[in-house]
């Protein structure tokens, strides 16, 4: 699971939330907008796992999203252990980081994106 921003075709920074299977390397889920708090966070997964299953754990780096109390009370509720790579150590991560690459390769940087809605359209179509 991990962040990536870009910005609209009027500069307006959105971010997404990009979630994939270590296993197998399938994208679970892409959530986009202009804001994706830890509440956000927490409800994309548990769609996730209502649909797929629950993880045994989750690898994150460590933004703000990742180490707030929310997420830590939820991940212990549903009984995931929330991994944390090591700061500056995307590499403990790479397959998300992979993914990233191949989605601002793929789409993202191939269209003038104007709505968020736009965004998460390409973001359903793609995965």
């Amino acid at each position: 699971m991990d962040f990536m921003a870009d910005r609209l075709g009027d500069g307006r920074q959105f971010r997404l939330l990009n979630v994939l299977d270590d296993f197998n390397r399938e994208g679970l889920g892409i959530e986009v907008d202009f804001s994706l708090p830890a509440e956000r966070v927490i409800r994309s997964l548990d769609r996730i796992i209502e649909w797929r299953g629950k993880p045994g754990t989750i690898r994150v780096d460590n933004g703000p999203e990742y180490i707030s109390g929310k997420l830590l009370i939820w991940d212990e509720k549903q009984g995931i252990t929330i991994q944390h790579i090591k700061l500056g150590q995307p590499q403990q991560n790479a397959y998300i980081e992979r993914d990233n690459r191949t989605v601002r390769h793929e789409w993202l940087d191939q269209y003038i994106i104007e709505t968020t809605e736009e965004a998460q359209d390409f973001a359903t179509l793609w995965l």
